[in-house]
């Protein structure tokens, strides 16, 4: 018997979750794609996450070799995150996700036309 909370690192969907699993964590990668960003920087270009949910996410995915941090020793403290290899290897799988979510829409909005002319 497998033991509990364990089952994920057999599982090659459930290693996937386990690194992408969360509310902000592909829209993390995702405005990383654009290159090198500072904390704020990233806080403002999400909108709506916490500092403490941000600065969470981020040290999970560095965990995970995802994102990788570069810290500069300056006053004031200056912090950058950007992708590491293993992360940009995610784009394609972010594309295609986008795609979906594109045809998504499309579709929600001619069935609510449909909908409306019934």
């Amino acid at each position: 018997m497998e033991e509990k909370g364990r089952a994920y690192e057999t599982c090659p969907m459930g290693v996937a979750m386990g690194v992408l699993g969360g509310k902000w964590k592909l829209a993390i990668i995702w405005r990383l794609f654009e290159g090198k960003l500072r904390f704020n920087e990233l806080q403002r270009l999400l909108g709506g996450i916490t500092a403490k949910v941000l600065a969470q996410q981020l040290r999970e995915l560095e965990d995970d070799g995802i994102v990788s941090r570069l810290s500069f020793p300056e006053v004031p403290p200056r912090v950058e995150y950007e992708l590491t290899e293993t992360g940009r290897s995610l784009e394609p799988v972010l594309d295609a996700m986008c795609s979906w979510g594109k045809s998504h829409l499309a579709k929600d909005e001619t069935e609510v036309v449909v909908t409306l002319k019934s």
